[in-house]
């Protein structure tokens, strides 16, 4: 590893640490002071910050002929989101789901993914399919702004502030939100490009780079302002970022990379036949376990780290063509899928049952 990569990963690796802590306390302020639940705020304002750089990268690869790239960016991150990012959360300390998620934000996140499939089975995103999924977004987006107000102006009680009046005012953490998506931008791309390099030396094709390299460094924002909440007690945030951010990835950087690509958005074939499945399972996924406790317990974290961790396994295996992919596969395909899925099965239909 040359001396130029490894300081692309430190410089990264600190910004993007400083750029989560001013965000994660930028978002948590404003939310005080404009007294709009944290939850509202990590599916809104953080949630958009943290998916910028996804955008980024999503436009420029479009804008270059490289779809493949960006299609496996926003998949790819949103696989890492549930698995890999709520699975180290849930490690590190077990997370509290809002009833909202339930009913509303893994619904709409469901359906998003459902949708963006359903346009994206022609082989292409074409650039009305792209406008369809930014229209969604910003329905969304504006459901949920509505939503807050209401629930803001109805409320039967103030909303709670801190004890030290002389705690800044709403507009004094704007910048504060600024800089922490700034920092968090720049580390990404640093991390990106630092990683995609040392994937390069070992003869990983481009797919398998976005979906697994690109794609797990454009969600370190993610991934950093999500365990700062955790650590922080902001777990509305830590739960609602990766939520958000799952659901702006399938209508903000799909969408706004198929309406600005020349002819549309290309989808190849290795994405329609595994990769929007297993993201849409992956979602599916999110309903047992949430609904269970309306906890993610730190034994639900390691199921996610591990599938997300065989997940990788199984596209390095396919890159590289080797035998062993075919023993992965049928032991995932007819032990551990059906497995997990009794299994979740069963936590749901009990917790259904304990509330009725």
């Amino acid at each position: 590893m040359s001396l130029l990569v490894a300081s692309y990963l430190v410089a990264g690796l600190m910004l993007l640490v400083a750029g989560a802590e001013a965000l994660v306390r930028g978002a948590s302020r404003l939310a005080i002071r404009l007294g709009i639940a944290p939850l509202i705020v990590g599916l809104t304002i953080v949630a958009l910050g943290t998916s910028s750089p996804e955008t980024a990268i999503g436009l420029q690869a479009s804008l270059s002929g490289r779809g493949d790239l960006a299609v496996g960016n926003a998949l790819g991150s949103n696989i890492a989101n549930i698995l890999l990012i709520l699975g180290l959360c849930a490690l590190v300390a077990p997370l509290l789901v809002s009833r909202q998620l339930i009913r509303l934000d893994i619904p709409v996140m469901l359906a998003t993914g459902g949708l963006a499939y359903l346009l994206a089975h022609d082989g292409r995103l074409s650039h009305g399919d792209g406008a369809l999924l930014l229209l969604a977004m910003l329905g969304y987006s504006a459901f949920l702004v509505f939503a807050a107000r209401h629930e803001r102006r109805h409320a039967a009680a103030p909303p709670p502030r801190r004890a030290d009046t002389g705690a800044p005012g709403w507009l004094a953490q704007v910048p504060l939100i600024l800089l922490g998506l700034g920092l968090l931008v720049v580390g990404s791309r640093l991390l990106v490009e630092g990683a995609s390099s040392l994937a390069r030396a070992f003869g990983l094709s481009e797919l398998v780079i976005g979906l697994t390299v690109v794609a797990v460094g454009t969600s370190l924002p993610e991934l950093a302002t999500s365990l700062l909440a955790v650590l922080r007690g902001q777990r509305d945030i830590a739960v609602g970022n990766v939520v958000g951010s799952s659901i702006y990835n399938l209508t903000l950087v799909l969408g706004s990379a198929a309406s600005l690509a020349p002819g549309g958005l290309s989808i190849s074939p290795n994405a329609l036949a595994f990769d929007f499945p297993v993201m849409l399972a992956v979602f599916a996924a999110c309903l047992p376990i949430f609904f269970s406790g309306y906890c993610i317990n730190r034994w639900e974290g390691l199921l996610f780290f591990g599938y997300y961790l065989a997940y990788c396994l199984y596209l390095v295996l396919f890159a590289a063509g080797l035998g062993a992919l075919e023993l992965l596969r049928h032991a995932m395909t007819w032990y551990v899928l059906p497995l997990t899925a009794t299994t979740l099965a069963v936590i749901f239909l009990r917790a259904w049952k304990r509330r009725h």
